[in-house]
């Protein structure tokens, strides 16, 4: 089991809260008022889609040049592939 640190907020969280925002939003709206909006979890999925295939993530790129970081710098992980 992954649990992942909740004493500040970085890159990965805030991804994920807006991922979650917008399909938890986009199925209720579609719910109760359109069916539209069904295309906002629809877009999410695919974009987490991409993500998963590519490793571009439109949202963490927009999030990082207004200023969050992620948890693990890209350094870090470079340290990793030299040390292990």
């Amino acid at each position: 089991m992954y649990l992942a640190p909740t004493h500040k907020w970085y890159l990965e969280r805030f991804v994920f809260l807006i991922a979650g925002i917008v399909v938890l939003g986009g199925t209720l709206l579609g719910i109760f008022v359109h069916k539209y909006w069904f295309v906002f979890p629809i877009l999410a999925g695919i974009n987490m889609l991409i993500f998963s295939f590519t490793g571009f993530c439109p949202m963490a790129i927009l999030l990082y040049r207004l200023g969050v970081r992620p948890l693990c710098s890209s350094d870090e992980r470079a340290g990793d592939k030299k040390g292990g």
